[in-house]
């Protein structure tokens, strides 16, 4: 039986609140093993979804893309990262950078193993398990969304600080001086239709691994 709209957002919390929190909280932890300690020091390196929220990106943005039927996508308060606590910052940044949307694909594999075990062991009472179910597919979606958009390189976003750790200085100043214009930038990404040609062959390739490992 399809879940209304205020279930859906019941349902929702859970995958929504766990895909944005792990992923800030991966870049904190890969961040103190290369010696910066800041998260830590601030209790970020937590999974207590209260210490990460921001009221509108992990809240009221996902909530209304789940009302009006577009992907979900979302964000946390960025942990803070001082890399000049680094040995080596620029390099040490790629590896911090990168934490986080890995941390995302993670979860979304978690979520499609939860699903698979859904269709194997609750087959026989499937209406009783469509919350169940509907999670998992949310959590599936959100955490391909978030690989997928942090790696677009345009600052503020993951990729960006990836790329600027493999630039030459000059392009890689050239690159930071985007990030006042990057939310905006990536709007219009989202707006023109843009993201979703990036997000489709990475979401298909994604069903294609799953369906193989899992045996969807």
């Amino acid at each position: 039986m399809p879940l209304s709209t205020i279930q859906l957002i019941a349902v929702a919390i859970i995958p929504v609140l766990f895909a944005i929190t792990v992923h800030e909280v991966a870049h904190g932890w890969v961040a103190s093993k290369f010696g910066d300690s800041t998260a830590k020091m601030l209790g970020r390196l937590s999974l207590n979804p209260v210490k990460h929220i921001d009221p509108v990106g992990t809240i009221l943005v996902p909530a209304l893309m789940l009302f009006l039927g577009g992907f979900l996508f979302g964000w946390a308060k960025p942990v803070p990262v001082d890399s000049r606590n680094f040995k080596n910052p620029r390099y040490d940044m790629i590896w911090v950078a990168i934490a986080g949307p890995l941390s995302n694909l993670l979860m979304a594999f978690m979520w499609a193993i939860i699903l698979k075990l859904c269709y194997v062991f609750l087959q026989s009472e499937h209406m009783l398990f469509d919350p169940l179910i509907a999670m998992a597919q949310i959590g599936i979606q959100i955490n391909i969304v978030l690989f997928v958009l942090n790696l677009i390189p345009i600052p503020p976003l993951d990729g960006s600080k990836v790329l600027m750790g493999l630039l030459p200085g000059s392009m890689s100043y050239k690159l930071s001086r985007i990030e006042p214009y990057g939310f905006f930038i990536v709007l219009a990404l989202i707006y023109l239709g843009v993201f979703s040609v990036i997000l489709k062959p990475v979401n298909h390739a994604f069903i294609a691994f799953v369906s193989v490992v899992l045996g969807f």
